[in-house]
């Protein structure tokens, strides 16, 4: 919406004539793209996100309040996200709607999920059991995208889920000492989302 007002502005300014570029041709394609850009941009920061905790029936109380950032974990240094402990087999829900950007077994995360959502947000599902979608499907909030599980680095642990956001639009304020506390800009507290 607010890129759609900004665009307008500029034609307007330029219809006026009060706006005037040398070499008026060669940098009229290039403002064009930079308004799209600039109108995509805005138009994802301004998406409304509805957010629920990713696991079916799961409460509050199924996940550790303070593991995100908790140090020392594992070969990753920090803990960027929280687990969500539940029974193996239970329903992992979308957190949020958005579209599923990757899907993959890797070492660490196991079976896993990334689904694009509002805010420029990734939302990231690993040591799942089972995944129910595929790179490019859509999901609505609370669509079974999988199962509870112990993939991954997660073997041979009660299965739970491991839940992470990470802003592709760095929050450069949250930048501090911490240990890996660069990657803070990037990764955003799950609990604090959940609430």
């Amino acid at each position: 919406m607010y890129g759609v007002i900004i665009v307008k502005q500029v034609l307007r300014l330029k219809k006026d004539n009060k706006l005037k570029f040398t070499n008026e041709k060669k940098y009229s394609a290039k403002i064009k793209v930079l308004l799209i850009v600039v109108t995509i941009i805005v138009s994802g920061l301004l998406l409304p996100q509805k957010i629920v905790i990713p696991v079916k029936n799961a409460t509050a109380s199924d996940w550790h309040t303070k593991t995100f950032w908790y140090e020392p974990w594992g070969k990753s240094g920090v803990h960027k996200g929280i687990d969500i402990f539940a029974k193996a087999g239970t329903p992992v829900i979308a957190a949020t709607h958005g579209v599923v950007v990757y899907k993959a077994n890797i070492q660490r995360g196991g079976n896993v999920v990334a689904i694009l959502g509002p805010k420029w947000r990734i939302h990231y599902y690993a040591h799942l059991a089972e995944m129910n979608v595929h790179a490019g499907d859509y999901v609505s909030v609370a669509e079974r995208i999988g199962t509870v599980g112990n993939s991954g680095n997660a073997k041979g642990k009660p299965p739970h889920l491991h839940y992470a956001i990470l802003t592709i639009i760095p929050y450069l304020w949250r930048w501090d000492g911490a240990t890996q506390g660069w990657k803070k800009i990037i990764y955003l507290n799950p609990g604090m989302q959940l609430k």
